[in-house]
């Protein structure tokens, strides 16, 4: 299929610049590094421990923004060269305790089927039909409604994610993608004990997991949102259009200037689906300078959080609803 020309002149804004990825690296890391040093330092002052807690926030952020940065080694749009993508898609990958291969094909997936119903399950958050919710055992919808509640999603199974289902590969990862997984444990491991040997493990881990945790439920929440919102694109495989699905099932996250600086401009999600390949930094200018791209209605934060309601693609409405709609669609003495 011949892409429109509008498509086309976003190829325009794929400037990578190496002195602007630097910044981004060195603003990304030295913050993280010196929050990460201070915390230690109140451990050794016997500071209150909320103390510690606080500084992880801002910590978690930075972490983040290392996320992005992997993220974009991904999608090549780091460097020019590979191998500089893939050298600190790697680095980014142990700081954030994700392997580079493994995310860099999940992720490459989820790209290629966003808003496929026909192939779900893949770098996305579980999703059920409202029909097959309905078809579904008792103790099948049990699983699905404790997955989808809002506090075990994101304040129990996103930290989780991170800190240990990312130590294991998948049943779709390639060889390559299992040695870079061994790999990242292998360099995780060296950490720990370096830390061990250091700090101490006690202090190291006061450390590190509050900013795991945080870091974790951010990077989920801003998964979440980005593909689960009301009037959200989801069709058949025979129906399927990545034009459409790119635009449609992916949200404009609008929020304010300093949240978008931490999450890397991630929330013009629609363009970032449309053209992997721009830079972070250059996300924002393509999404107010190409016209096509402003008929995603934004999504603010209070609108974002109306999202948690919604659990079930509706395929005869055609959006997400929530279980309570659900309900009254199910047969006759079913719950």
């Amino acid at each position: 299929m011949e892409k429109p020309d509008w498509l086309v002149a976003m190829k325009r804004y794929e400037k990578i610049s190496n002195s602007r990825s630097v910044r981004e690296l060195l603003n990304s890391l030295l913050p993280y590094f010196a929050l990460f040093a201070a915390m230690y330092g109140a451990i050794l002052l016997r500071l209150p421990y909320v103390v510690v807690l606080l500084m992880s926030i801002p910590a978690a952020g930075f972490l983040v923004r290392i996320f992005i940065i992997l993220h974009d080694c991904g999608h090549y749009s780091f460097s020019n060269d590979s191998r500089i993508n893939a050298i600190f898609g790697y680095i980014c990958g142990v700081l954030t305790f994700n392997s580079f291969p493994d995310f860099r094909r999940s992720h490459a997936i989820h790209h290629a089927t966003v808003g496929n119903l026909d192939k779900r399950g893949i770098g996305d958050v579980w999703t059920m039909t409202v029909s097959e919710y309905q078809a579904s055992s008792r103790p099948h919808r049990a699983l699905y409604r404790f997955i989808r509640n809002p506090v075990v999603l994101f304040l129990v199974l996103a930290p989780l994610d991170f800190i240990v289902l990312a130590r294991f590969w998948h049943s779709y990862s390639r060889k390559s993608d299992i040695i870079g997984t061994m790999a990242t444990n292998l360099a995780i491991a060296a950490i720990v004990v370096i830390a061990t040997l250091t700090m101490g493990i006690g202090p190291y881990l006061a450390i590190q997991l509050p900013i795991m945790y945080f870091a974790g439920v951010v990077g989920v929440w801003l998964f979440f949102i980005q593909h689960q919102f009301p009037g959200v694109y989801w069709v058949c495989d025979s129906e399927w259009n990545q034009i459409k699905a790119s635009l449609l099932g992916s949200s404009f996250y609008d929020r304010p200037s300093l949240l978008r600086w931490f999450s890397g401009n991630i929330g013009f999600h629609h363009v970032h689906h449309l053209n992997p390949r721009i830079p972070n930094y250059m996300l924002k200018e393509c999404a107010q300078s190409v016209r096509e791209t402003q008929v995603v209605k934004p999504i603010t934060l209070r609108m974002g959080f109306k999202s948690l309601r919604l659990h079930l693609y509706d395929e005869e409405l055609g959006t997400l609803i929530g279980f309570r709609e659900a309900r009254r669609k199910l047969k006759p003495g079913r719950p």
